[in-house]
This record gives C-alpha cells, structure tokens and sequence, in this order.
C-alpha cells in the first residue's frame, strides 16, 4: 500500500504553521515542518518530501534561499513541486520565484479549500510524470530486444554512445564498438572476467549495486533506472553511465539479455544533435542549448557563461528539462539526453 504524500511545511509563524499542518493531516497527508530554510534543509537529510509548501519572508533563511540551495543541492527533489507562502502580491516577487523555479503561489491569509486544491493537482502532476516509463527508456529497452532477437548487435556498433548488454547472472553479452574502445583505455570502466567494472572505488561500488538492483528489477519483471557518475583517476573528469533493467528481454531464460548499461562518452567526444533533441523530446530552443550543454559535460556555471545566462536561468531550464524526460537526478537527464537520440553517426 502507498503510504500517503509527505508535505514539508516551511514557515516562522508558529500559529500558521500548525494550522497548515492540522488541515493537511485531516486532509490525509503526511506531514514535516519547520520555522525557516535552515531547519528545512536539516529535515531533508533523513526525508524526502513530495511537495513543499513555503513561506517568503522568514528569518535565518528565507523561501527564495530554501528553493535556491533545493535546486541546487539536492537534484533528488529537482521533481518536488514548490509551493510559496506569501503576503507578497507584486508581480515581480512572483517571475523572481518562477525564474528559481517555484511551481506555484498561495496568498495569505490562506485559503485552506485553494491550498488543498493545489497541493492535490501538483501531485497529481508529479504523478503522471513519474508514470511515463512508457516513453523514451521503453522504446529504447524494445529497441534493444529487436537487436538481440534478430542478432543484430552489431548494429549497435554504429552508436557513439557505449553499450554493454548484461544477462541473468551480470555477465556481458555484447559490448558495443564506443564501449569496448572506453574499457581498452581503462580510464572510466574495465571489462574483467566477464562483467563490467568502474575503475575508481566509489563509482565502481554504486555501479555494481545499480546493476544488481537491475536485475532484480529485470527478473521481477519491471523496469528500474539509475544513473552513475564515473570518475577518472587522473583528473576531475566524469562521465556517466545509465542502468537499465530490460524485463522485456529477459523472459526465462538466464541468457538473454537482462541489463543494458549505457555509457556516456568523455565530455570532448560527445556530440548531441540539437535539433534531434528537440524533436524527442520536445524543447524550445533554450531548453535545447541547455541540454545539450549539460550533455556535453558542462557544470551549471559553465553552462551559464556558455549561455550567456545567469545561473537561474539555468536551474530554471534544467527544472523543465526533468519534468519533459520525466527524470529528477542531473546524471539521469544527461545519460537520457545521451541515449535518446541514440547518437547515430553517419558512415
């Protein structure tokens, strides 16, 4: 059974606080609360909240500040709707907070039926985002069982994108042509005794337990993604790397594949067609040139300059980006980003 929505609740006045968790709980939800952003961001160390509901003005840390270091810090919750509290009216207060990335104001004093009316349709929006697994990662998984039926995987070869196939047990199927050249050099991943490995500790850990939970995922028969930062010894440099459990190939047999594992290549040898991506996954133009900077390997702030934007802009345009692709983790946009297309090269 799903337990019910938790809602964190951020404002200093203490009375309006309690009767906005009293209406919330009778309304059956779940609830956290919290005086101002810093004891807001200490809750959110041991919980996850669903949505949160934030006032503007408040000491030690205000809701501009809150939604700013959510945005930035905590990418786990980029999906979270955000909610303001506010006596504030001017239009200008309300762009600010749009531009930051808030979904939605209330007005004080509060109108509870309205607050409840807007709690429940930013759920129920975060809901149908997190339901379209029938999207861009299904097609790619039926993509892939037509490849490994028709013993095509070869074809696989033409993507400058790496693509190593697992079966029941972890072991490598097929390592696509990108895949094999990353694991020759040895500076993000290795191919050892069969399965496929990270060459820093950290990363080699979170990879290996994403591919165990794939499979699992994979047998029980339904789909799971997680993405990983890989790192390379020498330098700062990462790439990622996107688990993928395939139950629709897996079926009885322990030989089929069961996890594909797609891997991004290093920043300099990516290449993402701009007007591909918008078409896929229907961008505008500055969600297109953000993305693909992201892709590219570009920090937020690199990106900005880049871009010739402020560093909310960014964020701004990243938040669209996770509700279109359905993500909620920067490393799953960019993997996503990176296997959509599937970065088909002409020969």
């Amino acid at each position: 059974m799903t337990a019910p929505a938790l809602i964190l609740v951020v404002e200093d006045e203490a009375a309006l606080r309690s009767d906005i968790v009293e209406e919330l709980q009778e309304a059956g939800y779940r609830t956290l609360a919290a005086p101002d952003g810093a004891a807001a961001l200490a809750l959110l160390v041991d919980a996850a909240p669903d949505l949160v509901l934030c006032d503007i003005t408040m000491p030690e840390l205000d809701g501009y500040g809150l939604l700013s270091a959510l945005r930035a810090d905590w990418p786990e919750l980029a999906a979270t709707p955000f909610v303001f509290l506010t006596a504030l009216s001017e239009p200008r207060d309300m762009v600010e907070g749009k531009l930051m990335g808030a979904d939605d104001y209330l007005v004080k004093p509060v109108d509870y039926d309205l607050m409840l009316a807007t709690v429940a349709a930013r759920l129920r929006q975060v809901a149908r985002i997190r339901e379209s697994d029938g999207g861009e990662i299904a097609r790619l998984r039926e993509a892939l069982f037509g490849l490994s039926q028709d013993g095509a995987e070869r074809a696989l070869d033409l993507i400058a994108l790496g693509v190593v196939l697992l079966d029941g047990g972890g072991r490598v199927l097929h390592v696509n042509y990108t895949a094999r050249s990353m694991a020759d050099a040895r500076e993000f991943v290795t191919l050892r005794q069969g399965t496929v490995r990270a060459t820093i500790a950290p990363g080699d850990g979170a990879l290996r337990d994403a591919i165990s939970e794939a499979l699992d995922a994979a047998r029980a028969g339904s789909g799971k993604i997680t993405g990983v930062m890989l790192e390379r010894a020498t330098d700062a440099l990462t790439v990622s790397a996107l688990v993928c459990a395939l139950p629709e190939t897996c079926g009885t047999s322990e030989t089929l594949p069961h996890v594909a594992v797609f891997l991004s290549p290093p920043a300099q040898e990516r290449r993402v067609s701009a007007p591909l991506l918008a078409d896929l996954f229907g961008l505008t133009p500055t969600e297109t040139r953000v993305a693909a900077a992201l892709a590219a390997g570009a920090r937020p702030a690199d990106a900005a300059a880049e871009l010739g934007v402020s560093q909310t802009t960014i964020a701004f345009h990243t938040r669209n980006l996770f509700q279109k692709t359905g993500t909620n983790r920067q490393t799953d946009l960019v993997a996503l980003i990176l296997v959509g297309p599937m970065m088909i090269e002409p020969v």
